[in-house]
């Protein structure tokens, strides 16, 4: 067995338990190639900047970047392996209620030999089998390896909230948190997914899993443990699912009791977020969401709480910061706040680390601003708690009451929400990567295995289930973890996921939207927050292209690698150019952008 260790003195200077990156390989016979899971792991360098770790054995092999977060002792190294019980695990997350199943797992005679989550994982595994998951409250993706039967277990946390990538040959199996360390891995098919593409093009970037843009790489779903057997055979099981309906029950629930459920479900959530042997800060939009959880932390009598905002340069009408809101929260409830100003020409700075950061291509301008945010942020704080998802999960868009009225939902999602449709598609892409319409079909088989009867509750559970996952939540981890910060998303507990999911679409979409969240925030958020209209964390430079910014798609898109590569048509491509804000989606997204975006990516990791 071999297992090696390489502390390095990180900003904390100790090491820690599952905030990382993780990678490996499984071959059906011979050894494992420690030179590429090698390349795997450092290429995850900035995902745990504190130390590496490398377990090989025979045809497994694990790799594993390490972030100090919890149980800052070298006992919770990691791969870790429990000789005693015969198993191996990398790990990347956090399971916020370690402790009690911890004290569950001693009552039941089990011997811990560290005090973090990554050994409670091993345990939990090991007295309750794959199932141990559905006991897991928090964020993860892990790999465990039985020594007695050769299997591996991979297994993703219910909402996506960390990544898990894979790639395959004839005589091997390879995962990594991120998809450039598949890349670095070698032997992956980099060719283009005309499905993926699809996706990519109508889903604003998000790209459903298993696929990814290249036919060679996809990703585990959300909720799913996938096992492999030594002989190669796979198989995987969802282990939990939410269906956003009504039910029966529920309807004698008074709005006061559905509120009251609320703010009970979502404090518990910010409470288990705490969970850390470092600091935590908050990202402060101003916004309803994250001001909630600034109250919250207060209400929970959480001191020092630490803020931090971040703002552009206006371009015409479009303002570039929402401080006036932030400084308003921080001032009630006396945080120590920051505000990050950032002028146009350091965010074309940074463009390109930013997209060479991202494990696909994702074309929302919050992907530039928290990758901007997570650079000053991680120098003052390693973990934060975060807003996204609940936009998603209470119904905060302005496209969903357009669904009240529908007599064809899966018609007015693609109108609502595409950025581009089939027909728009063709004057895009070149003839061969365009054939059927698939992002239509995904549409409409999703809305026709939903548990949903009514249009708006079948665009929540797309939005929730889907579009969240590859949109958002992707972002914030990519841009946070390439400077080792951890964020972590309290809307997206899966208790809260569960309890909004049940509750009536009327308390969701009321109000402008999240009526239901904004009644639960008036008990604690100043109303100059909650009533304000709606905000998005806006870079105005990328959605109106012009001067530096639009010289710098230019160069990408008549590039001589773009050319030979001839995804799109040239005169098309010219037509944008010529006139950048005559081609916006009906989200008001620059589509020369999305274009751009798409070639600077796979430029950035040589494909």
């Amino acid at each position: 067995m071999g297992l090696s260790h390489a502390p390095e003195v990180g900003r904390s200077g100790v090491l820690s338990s599952g905030m990382c990156g993780i990678c490996g390989e499984v071959r059906r016979e011979g050894h494992v190639s420690l030179a590429s899971l090698s390349r795997m792991t450092s290429s995850m360098h900035a995902r745990g900047p504190d130390a590496a770790g490398i377990f090989a054995q025979g045809a497994i092999a694990f790799g594993h970047r390490r972030l100090s977060i919890l149980d800052l002792a070298p006992a919770s190294q990691q791969p870790m392996v429990d000789n005693e019980l015969g198993l191996g695990l990398v790990f990347n997350g956090c399971i916020y209620n370690y402790r009690e199943l911890k004290a569950e797992l001693r009552d039941l005679g089990y011997r811990f030999f560290s005090e973090g989550d990554t050994e409670v994982i091993i345990k939990a595994y090991h007295a309750w089998g794959d199932e141990c998951v559905s006991r897991f409250k928090g964020m993860f993706a892990f790999a465990l390896w039985e020594r007695d039967t050769g299997r591996v277990v991979l297994a993703r946390d219910r909402l996506g909230i960390k990544p898990l990538y894979y790639t395959e040959g004839s005589d091997f199996f390879r995962f990594a948190s991120t998809l450039p360390a598949l890349l670095a891995g070698g032997g992956v098919d980099t060719s283009l997914d005309p499905i993926g593409l699809h996706h990519f093009f109508s889903f604003h970037a998000a790209v459903p899993p298993p696929r990814t843009v290249l036919r060679g790489v996809k990703k585990l779903e959300p909720a799913t443990i996938l096992t492999i057997r030594p002989d190669g055979t796979r198989t995987s099981r969802r282990y939990w699912s939410f269906n956003v309906r009504e039910r029966p029950t529920d309807r004698r629930m008074t709005q006061e009791e559905w509120s009251d459920a609320l703010a009970s479900a979502i404090l518990a959530a910010v409470d288990r977020r705490r969970v850390s042997d470092v600091p935590i800060g908050v990202l402060l939009s101003g916004g309803l969401d994250s001001s909630l959880i600034v109250s919250l932390l207060g209400e929970l009598g959480h001191e020092d709480i630490r803020t931090f905002s971040i703002g552009f340069e206006t371009i015409g009408k479009h303002s570039g910061d929402e401080f006036r809101y932030s400084d308003l929260i921080a001032k009630h409830f006396s945080t120590r706040h920051e505000q990050i100003r950032i002028d146009a020409d350091k965010a074309l700075e940074v463009l390109p680390n930013a997209i060479e950061s991202m494990s696909e291509p994702m074309v929302s301008h919050d992907a530039v601003a928290f990758y901007l945010l997570s650079a000053e942020v991680s120098k003052r704080v390693k973990v934060v708690q975060s807003g996204q998802g609940a936009d998603e999960v209470f119904g905060g868009y302005s496209w969903y009451p357009s669904f009240l009225s529908t007599n064809d939902a899966a018609e007015q999602y693609r109108k609502a929400y595409f950025d581009w449709n089939h027909s728009e598609l063709s004057k895009l892409l070149s003839e061969e990567l365009l054939t059927e319409d698939f992002s239509r079909d995904f549409v409409d088989t999703f809305f026709a295995r939903t548990g949903a009867s009514s249009a708006v509750d079948k665009a929540l559970q797309i939005d929730a289930e889907i579009m969240l996952v590859d949109d958002p939540v992707k972002r914030v981890d990519n841009m946070t973890m390439a400077f080792g910060l951890e964020a972590r998303v309290p809307f997206l507990d899966h208790e809260v996921v569960e309890l909004a999911s049940r509750i009536p679409a009327s308390l969701k979409l009321g109000d402008g939207g999240k009526f239901i969240l904004k009644q639960v925030a008036r008990r604690y958020v100043p109303t100059e927050v909650i009533d304000r209209p709606k905000g998005y964390f806006p870079v105005p430079s990328l959605r109106y292209l012009r001067g530096p910014f639009l010289s710098y798609v230019r160069e990408i898109l008549t590039s001589r690698t773009a050319m030979d590569r001839g995804l799109y048509r040239s005169e098309f491509i010219e037509q944008m150019l010529q006139n950048p804000e005559a081609e916006m989606s009906p989200k008001g997204h620059s589509r020369l952008w999305q274009a751009a975006l798409l070639e600077a990516w796979l430029q950035a990791h040589a494909i």
